[in-house]
């Protein structure tokens, strides 16, 4: 499990075709890396991926085409910038929201609008997705915990303040750039349960 609090800022360094899915070599960048073990888990972009090797200042990870096809990880360049977030231990503070790693869809940035010192960012979602989303409710957005400000039929808002854009990708990320999304786990469950209530 995550917060979607992101420790560090990374960038993809390679990524290599292996028996028909793909293994990626990511820096690990400003991201604390310190005791750091084989077959952890470090969210990239929000991503839950299994470290298979690691160096002072890389690791990789394979992911399987179903991870390339629910995500933008198989659509990043070398040199892309990645939010980096290792996983949680039990006596951490949850400053976010329990966060999952497992990407529900793929949503675009809409529009980006100063609002005083803090920017309000607008996305598009995938309609199933929608359903969701709550406003003031939270979301994750490329491995960042977030507030949702609006939430209508197309999309949500949310506003960035200052030490959220310069310590995230969102400092390289504009206007049409696709982006992975986690809906809160709370409303995953709540909809399961009320399907099984509905049931019986």
């Amino acid at each position: 499990m995550f917060t979607g609090i992101i420790e560090g800022v990374g960038r993809l360094a390679a990524h290599e075709p292996v028996g028909g899915d793909v293994r990626f070599t990511f820096e690990v960048g400003s991201l604390p890396f310190e005791q750091v073990r084989l077959g952890e888990s470090i969210a990239v972009n929000g991503v839950c991926l299994t470290v298979i090797a690691f160096d002072a200042s890389s690791f990789q990870a394979d992911a399987s085409t179903e991870t390339l096809g629910l995500t933008t990880l198989g659509r990043l360049a070398p040199g892309a910038a990645l939010n980096l977030e290792r996983a949680m231990r039990p006596s951490d503070r949850l400053g976010g929201h329990l966060v999952s790693g497992h990407v529900d869809g793929i949503g675009t940035v809409l529009s980006i609008h100063d609002d005083a010192r803090a920017q309000r960012w607008r996305f598009a979602a995938p309609a199933p997705l929608l359903r969701y989303i709550a406003k003031k409710g939270s979301i994750c957005v490329d491995g960042v915990s977030l507030t949702v400000n609006e939430a209508d039929d197309a999309g949500f808002e949310v506003a960035l303040i200052p030490h959220t854009v310069a310590h995230t990708r969102f400092a390289h990320t504009g206007v049409g750039d696709a982006v992975n999304l986690e809906i809160d786990l709370v409303a995953r469950y709540v909809e399961r349960l009320l399907g099984q209530g509905a049931a019986a």
